[in-house]
């Protein structure tokens, strides 16, 4: 998994078997024969640990885990996150647990919310460093013994962590006492 995958080239279509003489037409879509198993075990890993970084905001770890024709150079081309000019910047200790990540400010029902999305930080850096397979062997060892809690009080808001290490935290953001000189509207 810590190499790049290989382009692969399987054509569309799947082959129902035939009746008596009868060959039925092909279906949309692909079906992936054994011998190219191993291949889409790989591209499919590591399209997973690309969504996984993207989610944490790092364009620059996301750019060296799909293949080119999967978009790789949108991420070499500066784009850090789906969310316009979000960066893996931000670091947050979550049910005792640090991660890395990108937040996000934004308004709900009149209230301003923050939004925190990342990793693990000791899981991000072993991303970080092309180490994909080393990843995936500790989040299977991992698994079942992440926090049940959903609610971090020191954060003041709902937790939600994943079993590949991933996280999702919200919280309420207090208003900042307005000074003459600030728009009363922030």
């Amino acid at each position: 998994m810590n190499s790049p995958a290989e382009k692969g080239n399987i054509v569309p279509g799947i082959q129902p078997p035939t009746r008596g003489d009868r060959v039925p037409q092909s279906e949309p879509g692909f079906h992936v024969q054994s011998e190219d198993s191993a291949w889409f075990q790989h591209v499919v890993a590591r399209t997973a640990t690309a969504g996984t970084t993207a989610f944490a905001g790092d364009g620059a770890t996301t750019a060296r885990y799909p293949t080119t024709d999967q978009g790789s150079r949108r991420y070499d081309a500066g784009v850090a996150h789906a969310a316009s000019g979000s960066v893996q910047d931000a670091t947050y200790r979550l049910l005792g647990i640090p991660f890395v990540g990108t937040d996000h400010v934004f308004r709900l029902n009149n209230k301003r919310v923050e939004a925190f999305s990342g990793v693990a930080a000791d899981l991000f850096a072993l991303l970080s460093a092309g180490k994909a397979e080393e990843y995936r062997s500790e989040i299977y060892a991992r698994r079942g013994t992440w926090p049940g809690q959903t609610w971090d009080p020191t954060w003041g808001g709902p937790v939600s962590i994943q079993e590949d290490g991933t996280v999702l935290a919200m919280r309420l953001l207090r208003l900042r006492k307005s000074t003459s000189t600030e728009d009363a509207s922030t």
